[in-house]
Protein backbone atom coordinates (compact mmCIF):
# COMPACT_ATOMS: atom_id res chain seq x y z
CA UNK A 1 0.00 0.00 0.00
CA UNK A 2 1.74 3.56 -1.04
CA UNK A 3 2.17 5.74 2.04
CA UNK A 4 0.80 9.06 1.93
CA UNK A 5 3.64 11.89 1.92
CA UNK A 6 4.00 15.30 3.16
CA UNK A 7 5.82 18.32 2.34
CA UNK A 8 7.95 19.84 4.97
CA UNK A 9 9.36 23.28 4.21
CA UNK A 10 11.68 25.06 6.61
CA UNK A 11 15.05 26.78 6.98
CA UNK A 12 16.13 25.56 10.14
CA UNK A 13 17.74 21.93 10.14
CA UNK A 14 16.76 21.29 13.28
CA UNK A 15 12.81 21.87 12.87
CA UNK A 16 13.10 20.10 9.71
CA UNK A 17 14.51 16.77 11.60
CA UNK A 18 11.81 16.89 14.08
CA UNK A 19 8.76 16.80 12.17
CA UNK A 20 10.25 14.73 10.02
CA UNK A 21 11.09 12.22 12.63
CA UNK A 22 7.77 12.80 13.91
CA UNK A 23 6.13 12.30 10.63
CA UNK A 24 7.94 9.15 10.04
CA UNK A 25 6.84 7.95 13.18
CA UNK A 26 3.25 8.10 11.95
CA UNK A 27 4.09 6.18 8.77
CA UNK A 28 4.24 8.93 6.31
CA UNK A 29 6.71 9.77 3.82
CA UNK A 30 8.58 12.97 3.73
CA UNK A 31 9.96 15.40 1.50
CA UNK A 32 11.98 18.25 2.67
CA UNK A 33 12.70 21.94 1.29
CA UNK A 34 14.50 24.79 2.83
CA UNK A 35 12.69 27.76 0.89
CA UNK A 36 10.18 28.18 -1.49
CA UNK A 37 12.07 27.34 -4.57
CA UNK A 38 12.91 24.35 -3.74
CA UNK A 39 9.28 23.45 -2.36
CA UNK A 40 7.61 24.47 -5.87
CA UNK A 41 10.13 22.27 -7.31
CA UNK A 42 9.14 18.86 -4.85
CA UNK A 43 5.18 20.13 -5.40
CA UNK A 44 6.04 19.90 -9.72
CA UNK A 45 7.75 16.70 -9.57
CA UNK A 46 5.35 14.54 -6.80
CA UNK A 47 2.31 14.77 -5.30
CA UNK A 48 1.71 15.32 -1.68
CA UNK A 49 -0.97 15.08 0.85
CA UNK A 50 -0.01 17.63 3.27
CA UNK A 51 2.43 20.57 3.00
CA UNK A 52 3.77 22.05 6.39
CA UNK A 53 5.41 25.37 5.65
CA UNK A 54 7.12 27.84 8.04
CA UNK A 55 6.04 31.30 7.71
CA UNK A 56 9.60 32.89 7.13
CA UNK A 57 11.54 31.49 4.40
CA UNK A 58 14.74 32.72 3.12
CA UNK A 59 13.55 33.48 -0.49
CA UNK A 60 9.77 34.84 0.19
CA UNK A 61 6.80 33.71 3.05
CA UNK A 62 4.93 30.95 4.20
CA UNK A 63 1.85 32.62 2.36
CA UNK A 64 3.07 33.09 -0.89
CA UNK A 65 3.29 29.27 -0.98
CA UNK A 66 0.16 28.70 0.48
CA UNK A 67 -1.03 30.93 -2.70
CA UNK A 68 0.74 28.41 -5.12
CA UNK A 69 -0.90 25.32 -3.67
CA UNK A 70 -3.90 27.03 -3.67
CA UNK A 71 -3.44 27.47 -7.03
CA UNK A 72 -1.70 24.89 -8.42
CA UNK A 73 -2.17 22.09 -6.20
CA UNK A 74 -5.61 23.03 -4.58
CA UNK A 75 -6.43 19.31 -3.03
CA UNK A 76 -3.29 19.60 -0.84
CA UNK A 77 -3.93 20.87 2.61
CA UNK A 78 -1.04 23.39 4.13
CA UNK A 79 -0.58 24.01 7.88
CA UNK A 80 1.39 27.41 8.38
CA UNK A 81 4.32 27.25 11.24
CA UNK A 82 4.82 30.63 12.86
CA UNK A 83 6.54 32.26 15.61
CA UNK A 84 5.00 31.69 19.45
CA UNK A 85 2.55 34.72 19.75
CA UNK A 86 2.28 35.55 16.20
CA UNK A 87 -1.85 35.52 16.17
CA UNK A 88 -2.12 37.89 13.04
CA UNK A 89 0.18 35.76 11.40
CA UNK A 90 -1.74 33.14 11.82
CA UNK A 91 -5.00 34.27 11.22
CA UNK A 92 -3.67 35.84 7.84
CA UNK A 93 -2.41 32.34 6.74
CA UNK A 94 -6.34 30.96 7.75
CA UNK A 95 -7.79 33.59 5.62
CA UNK A 96 -5.13 32.94 2.85
CA UNK A 97 -6.52 29.12 2.69
CA UNK A 98 -4.23 27.53 4.97
CA UNK A 99 -6.02 24.41 6.63
CA UNK A 100 -4.43 25.17 10.59
CA UNK A 101 -1.20 26.55 12.02
CA UNK A 102 1.13 25.18 14.63
CA UNK A 103 3.04 27.95 17.15
CA UNK A 104 6.54 27.64 17.77
CA UNK A 105 8.08 25.62 20.09
CA UNK A 106 5.91 22.69 17.85
CA UNK A 107 4.09 21.23 20.43
CA UNK A 108 4.34 17.48 19.10
CA UNK A 109 0.78 16.09 20.35
CA UNK A 110 -0.92 19.20 18.22
CA UNK A 111 1.06 18.55 15.55
CA UNK A 112 -0.12 14.52 15.00
CA UNK A 113 -4.12 15.95 15.91
CA UNK A 114 -3.37 18.41 13.12
CA UNK A 115 -1.78 16.03 10.59
CA UNK A 116 -4.65 13.27 10.94
CA UNK A 117 -7.51 15.88 10.26
CA UNK A 118 -5.52 17.00 7.49
CA UNK A 119 -5.07 13.12 5.64
CA UNK A 120 -8.70 12.34 6.70
CA UNK A 121 -10.27 15.60 4.70
CA UNK A 122 -7.45 15.11 2.24
CA UNK A 123 -8.90 10.89 2.26
CA UNK A 124 -12.44 11.65 1.09
CA UNK A 125 -11.52 14.30 -2.12
CA UNK A 126 -13.14 13.06 -4.85
CA UNK A 127 -15.81 11.79 -2.85
CA UNK A 128 -19.54 12.91 -4.47
CA UNK A 129 -20.92 14.85 -1.45
CA UNK A 130 -24.60 15.48 -2.43
CA UNK A 131 -27.58 18.21 -1.75
CA UNK A 132 -27.71 18.26 1.64
CA UNK A 133 -31.61 17.70 1.77
CA UNK A 134 -31.40 20.39 4.70
CA UNK A 135 -30.30 23.11 2.62
CA UNK A 136 -32.40 23.90 -0.60
CA UNK A 137 -32.25 25.93 -3.04
CA UNK A 138 -31.78 26.16 -6.82
CA UNK A 139 -30.75 29.96 -6.26
CA UNK A 140 -27.11 31.84 -7.40
CA UNK A 141 -27.15 33.14 -3.62
CA UNK A 142 -28.18 29.46 -2.43
CA UNK A 143 -25.46 27.47 -5.08
CA UNK A 144 -22.92 29.95 -4.33
CA UNK A 145 -23.30 29.51 -0.76
CA UNK A 146 -22.69 25.51 -0.71
CA UNK A 147 -19.50 26.15 -2.59
CA UNK A 148 -18.69 27.97 0.20
CA UNK A 149 -19.57 25.90 2.55
CA UNK A 150 -17.51 23.02 1.08
CA UNK A 151 -14.47 25.46 0.88
CA UNK A 152 -14.86 25.94 4.31
CA UNK A 153 -15.60 22.62 5.56
CA UNK A 154 -11.16 22.41 3.95
CA UNK A 155 -10.15 24.48 6.90
CA UNK A 156 -9.91 24.90 10.65
CA UNK A 157 -10.30 28.53 10.52
CA UNK A 158 -12.88 30.17 12.54
CA UNK A 159 -16.06 31.41 10.60
CA UNK A 160 -18.56 34.01 11.84
CA UNK A 161 -21.86 32.84 9.92
CA UNK A 162 -23.58 36.31 9.41
CA UNK A 163 -27.72 36.35 8.52
CA UNK A 164 -31.14 37.56 9.74
CA UNK A 165 -32.75 35.29 12.53
CA UNK A 166 -34.96 32.21 11.06
CA UNK A 167 -32.40 32.48 7.74
CA UNK A 168 -30.51 29.10 8.57
CA UNK A 169 -27.10 30.09 10.69
CA UNK A 170 -27.34 26.78 12.88
CA UNK A 171 -27.53 24.55 9.82
CA UNK A 172 -24.95 26.44 7.68
CA UNK A 173 -22.52 25.48 10.82
CA UNK A 174 -23.57 21.66 11.13
CA UNK A 175 -22.51 21.51 7.21
CA UNK A 176 -19.36 23.11 7.77
CA UNK A 177 -18.60 20.68 10.69
CA UNK A 178 -20.38 17.52 8.96
CA UNK A 179 -18.42 17.67 5.73
CA UNK A 180 -15.11 18.64 7.38
CA UNK A 181 -12.22 16.44 8.99
CA UNK A 182 -14.12 16.95 12.73
CA UNK A 183 -17.65 15.38 10.91
CA UNK A 184 -17.48 12.56 12.92
CA UNK A 185 -16.65 14.34 16.08
CA UNK A 186 -19.00 16.34 18.76
CA UNK A 187 -20.73 19.75 17.34
CA UNK A 188 -21.68 21.81 20.29
CA UNK A 189 -24.47 24.40 19.72
CA UNK A 190 -24.76 26.88 22.38
CA UNK A 191 -27.32 30.15 22.36
CA UNK A 192 -25.22 32.65 24.17
CA UNK A 193 -28.20 34.62 24.96
CA UNK A 194 -29.43 31.94 26.50
CA UNK A 195 -27.31 31.35 29.48
CA UNK A 196 -27.67 33.40 32.50
CA UNK A 197 -24.76 35.54 33.17
CA UNK A 198 -23.74 34.24 36.81
CA UNK A 199 -23.48 30.46 34.85
CA UNK A 200 -21.46 31.24 31.65
CA UNK A 201 -18.30 30.49 33.14
CA UNK A 202 -19.48 27.08 34.28
CA UNK A 203 -21.68 26.70 31.07
CA UNK A 204 -18.30 26.93 29.23
CA UNK A 205 -15.44 25.84 31.03
CA UNK A 206 -17.15 23.43 33.75
CA UNK A 207 -16.63 23.34 37.49
CA UNK A 208 -15.33 21.64 40.64
CA UNK A 209 -17.50 20.19 42.88
CA UNK A 210 -17.82 22.50 46.20
CA UNK A 211 -16.93 25.53 43.92
CA UNK A 212 -19.53 27.41 44.91
CA UNK A 213 -23.18 26.91 46.20
CA UNK A 214 -24.62 24.02 44.53
CA UNK A 215 -21.97 23.11 43.08
CA UNK A 216 -22.73 19.36 44.01
CA UNK A 217 -20.67 17.27 41.61
CA UNK A 218 -17.65 17.74 38.58
CA UNK A 219 -19.33 19.16 35.85
CA UNK A 220 -18.04 19.20 32.06
CA UNK A 221 -18.00 22.39 29.89
CA UNK A 222 -19.06 23.35 26.22
CA UNK A 223 -15.41 23.49 25.13
CA UNK A 224 -14.64 20.38 27.19
CA UNK A 225 -17.81 18.49 25.36
CA UNK A 226 -16.57 19.54 22.10
CA UNK A 227 -13.03 18.82 22.40
CA UNK A 228 -11.73 17.32 19.00
CA UNK A 229 -15.10 18.52 17.08
CA UNK A 230 -16.76 22.11 16.55
CA UNK A 231 -18.25 24.66 19.58
CA UNK A 232 -21.23 26.77 17.13
CA UNK A 233 -21.43 29.91 19.52
CA UNK A 234 -24.88 31.08 18.62
CA UNK A 235 -25.82 34.39 19.36
CA UNK A 236 -22.39 35.61 20.12
CA UNK A 237 -23.08 39.36 20.17
CA UNK A 238 -25.03 38.98 23.38
CA UNK A 239 -22.10 37.83 25.73
CA UNK A 240 -21.54 40.02 28.16
CA UNK A 241 -18.20 41.56 27.94
CA UNK A 242 -16.38 40.03 31.01
CA UNK A 243 -17.30 36.35 29.50
CA UNK A 244 -16.17 37.56 25.78
CA UNK A 245 -12.25 38.55 28.10
CA UNK A 246 -12.45 34.67 29.20
CA UNK A 247 -13.50 33.32 25.60
CA UNK A 248 -10.93 35.21 24.26
CA UNK A 249 -8.54 33.56 26.37
CA UNK A 250 -9.83 30.11 25.76
CA UNK A 251 -9.30 30.76 22.22
CA UNK A 252 -6.18 31.89 21.77
CA UNK A 253 -4.47 29.54 24.45
CA UNK A 254 -6.46 26.19 23.68
CA UNK A 255 -6.91 25.54 27.19
CA UNK A 256 -9.67 26.07 29.34
CA UNK A 257 -9.91 25.71 33.40
CA UNK A 258 -12.84 24.90 35.04
CA UNK A 259 -14.19 26.82 37.97
CA UNK A 260 -12.45 25.95 41.26
CA UNK A 261 -9.93 23.83 39.45
CA UNK A 262 -5.85 24.28 39.33
CA UNK A 263 -5.35 22.95 36.30
CA UNK A 264 -5.74 24.09 32.74
CA UNK A 265 -6.92 21.69 30.23
CA UNK A 266 -5.85 21.43 26.70
CA UNK A 267 -8.98 21.49 24.01
CA UNK A 268 -9.18 21.15 20.25
CA UNK A 269 -12.45 23.48 19.48
CA UNK A 270 -13.15 24.50 16.18
CA UNK A 271 -15.10 27.79 16.54
CA UNK A 272 -17.62 28.97 14.37
CA UNK A 273 -20.15 31.71 15.49
CA UNK A 274 -23.09 33.59 14.72
CA UNK A 275 -25.59 36.43 15.38
CA UNK A 276 -28.09 37.99 14.04
CA UNK A 277 -27.03 41.52 14.92
CA UNK A 278 -24.07 43.70 12.62
CA UNK A 279 -21.27 42.47 14.77
CA UNK A 280 -18.64 45.41 13.60
CA UNK A 281 -21.67 47.63 14.44
CA UNK A 282 -21.83 45.74 18.06
CA UNK A 283 -17.65 46.39 18.46
CA UNK A 284 -18.01 49.73 17.23
CA UNK A 285 -20.50 50.51 20.10
CA UNK A 286 -18.40 49.15 22.73
CA UNK A 287 -20.69 46.52 23.27
CA UNK A 288 -18.79 43.73 21.64
CA UNK A 289 -14.65 43.35 21.55
CA UNK A 290 -12.42 44.31 18.82
CA UNK A 291 -10.25 41.70 19.76
CA UNK A 292 -12.55 38.87 20.09
CA UNK A 293 -14.25 40.11 16.81
CA UNK A 294 -10.98 39.59 14.92
CA UNK A 295 -10.50 36.37 16.28
CA UNK A 296 -14.01 34.80 15.79
CA UNK A 297 -14.19 36.87 11.84
CA UNK A 298 -11.52 35.44 10.56
CA UNK A 299 -13.91 34.22 7.55
CA UNK A 300 -17.62 35.79 7.04
CA UNK A 301 -20.18 33.26 5.77
CA UNK A 302 -23.49 35.34 4.77
CA UNK A 303 -26.42 33.48 5.06
CA UNK A 304 -28.98 35.12 2.10
CA UNK A 305 -32.34 35.89 3.87
CA UNK A 306 -34.98 34.26 2.07
CA UNK A 307 -36.36 37.56 0.13
CA UNK A 308 -32.86 37.66 -1.58
CA UNK A 309 -34.15 33.91 -3.27
CA UNK A 310 -36.97 35.02 -3.74
CA UNK A 311 -36.93 31.89 -6.53
CA UNK A 312 -36.68 29.25 -4.19
CA UNK A 313 -39.75 30.14 -2.21
CA UNK A 314 -42.08 27.47 -4.48
CA UNK A 315 -39.55 24.65 -3.98
CA UNK A 316 -39.24 25.47 -0.49
CA UNK A 317 -42.73 25.62 0.14
CA UNK A 318 -43.35 21.87 -1.89
CA UNK A 319 -41.26 20.13 0.10
CA UNK A 320 -42.32 21.70 3.59
CA UNK A 321 -45.73 20.54 2.87
CA UNK A 322 -44.49 17.14 1.55
CA UNK A 323 -42.84 16.88 5.03
CA UNK A 324 -46.49 17.95 7.28
CA UNK A 325 -47.95 15.36 5.13
CA UNK A 326 -45.73 12.97 6.17
CA UNK A 327 -45.47 13.57 10.00
CA UNK A 328 -49.60 13.81 9.83
CA UNK A 329 -49.73 10.41 7.89
CA UNK A 330 -52.52 12.50 5.79
CA UNK A 331 -52.21 13.90 1.74
CA UNK A 332 -50.22 16.77 0.75
CA UNK A 333 -51.54 19.85 -0.05
CA UNK A 334 -50.70 22.03 -2.90
CA UNK A 335 -50.55 26.14 -2.64
CA UNK A 336 -52.87 28.01 -5.46
CA UNK A 337 -51.51 30.00 -7.70
CA UNK A 338 -52.83 33.04 -5.78
CA UNK A 339 -51.14 31.65 -2.51
CA UNK A 340 -47.79 31.45 -3.73
CA UNK A 341 -47.64 34.98 -5.52
CA UNK A 342 -48.45 36.08 -2.15
CA UNK A 343 -45.81 34.40 -0.42
CA UNK A 344 -43.43 35.21 -3.17
CA UNK A 345 -44.24 39.01 -3.16
CA UNK A 346 -43.77 38.84 1.17
CA UNK A 347 -41.05 40.31 2.94
CA UNK A 348 -40.47 37.60 5.17
CA UNK A 349 -38.54 38.89 8.03
CA UNK A 350 -38.12 35.71 9.77
CA UNK A 351 -37.01 34.07 6.86
CA UNK A 352 -37.46 30.29 6.12
CA UNK A 353 -37.94 29.71 9.79
CA UNK A 354 -41.11 31.87 9.10
CA UNK A 355 -41.94 30.35 6.25
CA UNK A 356 -41.94 27.10 7.82
CA UNK A 357 -44.35 28.09 10.55
CA UNK A 358 -46.68 29.89 8.50
CA UNK A 359 -47.36 27.20 5.90
CA UNK A 360 -47.97 24.72 9.07
CA UNK A 361 -50.47 27.02 10.15
CA UNK A 362 -52.12 27.15 6.36
CA UNK A 363 -52.03 23.08 6.26
CA UNK A 364 -53.78 22.91 9.42
CA UNK A 365 -55.99 25.25 8.18
CA UNK A 366 -56.77 24.74 4.60
CA UNK A 367 -59.54 22.50 2.95
CA UNK A 368 -59.52 19.66 0.38
CA UNK A 369 -55.83 20.09 0.58
CA UNK A 370 -55.76 23.47 -1.49
CA UNK A 371 -54.19 26.50 0.61
CA UNK A 372 -55.20 29.44 -0.56
CA UNK A 373 -54.06 33.48 0.17
CA UNK A 374 -56.70 33.24 3.26
CA UNK A 375 -55.46 30.55 4.67
CA UNK A 376 -51.94 32.01 4.68
CA UNK A 377 -53.32 34.68 7.35
CA UNK A 378 -50.45 36.73 5.76
CA UNK A 379 -51.96 40.23 8.08
CA UNK A 380 -51.32 38.00 11.35
CA UNK A 381 -47.56 37.64 9.51
CA UNK A 382 -47.06 41.68 10.03
CA UNK A 383 -46.93 42.33 5.89
CA UNK A 384 -43.86 45.04 5.26
CA UNK A 385 -43.06 46.43 1.94
CA UNK A 386 -39.54 46.50 1.29
CA UNK A 387 -38.61 50.04 2.73
CA UNK A 388 -39.60 48.90 6.24
CA UNK A 389 -43.26 50.53 5.72
CA UNK A 390 -46.50 48.92 7.29
CA UNK A 391 -49.03 47.91 4.04
CA UNK A 392 -52.20 50.46 5.09
CA UNK A 393 -54.00 48.36 2.59
CA UNK A 394 -54.08 45.22 4.89
CA UNK A 395 -54.93 46.44 8.24
CA UNK A 396 -58.30 46.29 9.53
CA UNK A 397 -57.83 47.02 12.83
CA UNK A 398 -54.84 48.76 14.82
CA UNK A 399 -55.35 47.49 17.81
CA UNK A 400 -55.27 43.63 16.67
CA UNK A 401 -52.25 44.52 14.55
CA UNK A 402 -50.32 45.68 16.88
CA UNK A 403 -51.19 42.93 18.87
CA UNK A 404 -50.19 40.07 15.91
CA UNK A 405 -46.68 42.58 15.99
CA UNK A 406 -46.03 42.11 19.71
CA UNK A 407 -46.81 38.27 19.34
CA UNK A 408 -44.65 37.70 16.42
CA UNK A 409 -41.58 39.37 18.22
CA UNK A 410 -42.08 37.60 21.17
CA UNK A 411 -42.57 34.43 19.67
CA UNK A 412 -39.26 34.58 17.82
CA UNK A 413 -37.62 36.29 21.06
CA UNK A 414 -38.41 32.70 22.91
CA UNK A 415 -38.08 30.34 20.00
CA UNK A 416 -34.32 32.12 19.13
CA UNK A 417 -33.66 31.56 23.18
CA UNK A 418 -34.89 27.92 23.06
CA UNK A 419 -37.97 29.18 25.05
CA UNK A 420 -36.48 30.44 27.60
CA UNK A 421 -38.69 33.29 28.93
CA UNK A 422 -35.80 35.11 31.08
CA UNK A 423 -33.12 35.44 28.04
CA UNK A 424 -36.18 36.55 25.86
CA UNK A 425 -36.86 39.06 27.73
CA UNK A 426 -33.86 40.27 27.90
CA UNK A 427 -34.05 40.24 24.61
CA UNK A 428 -36.71 42.49 24.16
CA UNK A 429 -36.10 44.38 26.72
CA UNK A 430 -38.50 43.67 28.64
CA UNK A 431 -38.73 42.95 32.62
CA UNK A 432 -39.64 39.37 33.24
CA UNK A 433 -42.41 40.83 35.28
CA UNK A 434 -43.95 42.42 32.11
CA UNK A 435 -42.94 39.48 29.76
CA UNK A 436 -45.30 37.24 32.20
CA UNK A 437 -47.81 39.63 32.01
CA UNK A 438 -47.43 40.17 27.68
CA UNK A 439 -47.09 36.29 27.66
CA UNK A 440 -50.37 35.60 29.93
CA UNK A 441 -52.40 38.05 28.08
CA UNK A 442 -51.57 36.86 24.61
CA UNK A 443 -52.20 33.53 25.89
CA UNK A 444 -48.79 32.44 25.37
CA UNK A 445 -47.69 28.71 27.03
Amino acid sequence: MTRQRALIVDDEPDIRELLEITLGRMKLDTRSARNVKEAREWLAKEPFDLCLTDMRLPDGTGLELVQHILLRHPQVPVAMITAYGSLDTAINALKAGAFDFLTKPVDLGRLRELVAAALRLRSADGEELPVDSRLLGDSPPMKAMRKQILKLARSQAPVYISGESGSGKELVARLIHEQGSRGEQPFIPVNCGAIPTELMESEFFGHKKGSFTGAIEDKQGLFQAANGGTLFLDEVADLPLPMQVKLLRAIQEKAVRAVGGQQELIVDVRILCATHKDLAGEVAAGRFRQDLYYRLNVIELRVPALRERREDIALLADIMLKRLADGTGLSPAKLDDDALEKLKSYRFPGNVRELENMLERAYTLCEDDRITTSDLRLADSVPISENGEANLAQIDNLEDYLEAIERKLIMQALEETRWNRTAAAQRLGLSFRSMRYRLKKLGID
